[in-house]
């Protein structure tokens, strides 16, 4: 469904780009109109991403993390527009299913990793992942998982499905990697189980990146129920943070950073007693594609970078 509503979204944005020049060229408006329009119109994120870098320097504040500078916000809006693009208008729309999941024929005793996406999002944003999980060796599964727009813990059965059938494809938990709201899908998962030991035996790591575990200041602009779940002080982080031990948390790394433009304050993406690890001037969708992130994976598998 959410694939559906962003090709539509995608090839209206074009069609609006051809309207445009054709009205440019009817209207002799000049190059430099057109191409401004077309910029405009190719990348409707920019703005947006603009408002929000705005937000972020003005209230996001953090003693948690050192403060970004201006240079710093500049690359990383340049690098979100990118990742956005990439992502959004092409991935997850288009793309979604062109890399299989790497499962079917994994060799017993072989951990396997569970790519949970976030917000808005589908399995399309793990795409460069499964390509070179796959390459390595590692058996690997991207979910898409919906209703996109219900309660975070309408996730929960379908976590729960991908890893019963990772760990009996190879016998070991799986090592859970999330963007976003799915860390906070995974922290459901688990607290939905009615044994705490034995859930937390079933995953051999988690590892969230800009995930809100605390919410966000930005989940105020939300209006879905899962949007609404976010924001910060809301009832249903303190249940979910109730629900846990400090031996659960140690098991989490989170990635968190001063330059997210989504997830802030930043201190909002770390949990206490876990391994928080805080990424430079890399903002929200491009924080899933850092080599740290995907080399501090290969670390916990018992990996090398290199493989």
């Amino acid at each position: 469904m959410l694939a559906r509503l962003q090709r539509v979204i995608v090839i209206a944005t074009l069609l609006a780009a051809v309207a445009w020049l054709a009205w440019c060229l009817h209207a002799d408006l000049g190059a430099w109109a057109a191409l401004a329009g077309v910029a405009l119109l190719l990348l409707p994120q920019a703005p947006v991403l603009a408002l929000e870098f705005a937000l972020l320097a003005w209230l996001g504040r953090d003693a948690a993390a050192p403060r970004a500078s201006a240079g710093q916000l500049l690359r990383a809006f340049v690098g979100e527009v990118r990742a956005s693009w990439q992502v959004f208008g092409w991935r997850q729309p288009f793309l979604a299913e062109r890399e299989p999941d790497a499962v079917g024929d994994a060799p017993a005793g072989r951990t396997a990793v569970l790519l949970v996406h976030g917000y808005f999002c589908n399995r399309g944003i793990w795409l460069p992942w499964l390509r070179r999980l796959r390459a390595l060796g590692v058996p690997c599964r991207a979910l898409t998982i919906e209703p996109a727009f219900g309660h975070i813990d309408d996730w929960v059965p379908a976590i729960e499905a991908a890893v019963a059938a990772l760990t009996r494809q190879t016998g070991r938990p799986p090592l859970l990697v999330a963007h976003s709201m799915g860390g906070l899908a995974v922290r459901a998962w688990l607290a939905a189980q009615s044994d705490a030991d034995r859930a937390d035996a079933r995953v051999l790591r988690v590892v969230t990146i800009g995930t809100p575990h605390h919410g966000t200041w930005m989940a105020r602009f939300g209006h879905t129920p899962n949007a609404r779940q976010m924001q910060r002080g809301h009832r249903w982080l303190a249940a979910l943070a109730a629900r846990e031990s400090a031996a659960r948390r140690a098991r989490f790394t989170c990635f968190y950073g001063h330059a997210d433009n989504i997830v802030f304050p930043a201190s909002t993406a770390t949990l206490p007693g876990a391994d928080n690890r805080h990424l430079a001037g890399v903002a929200h969708v491009a924080m899933a594609f850092r080599p740290e992130v995907f080399d501090e994976v290969l670390r916990l598998l018992g990996r090398g970078p290199d493989g």
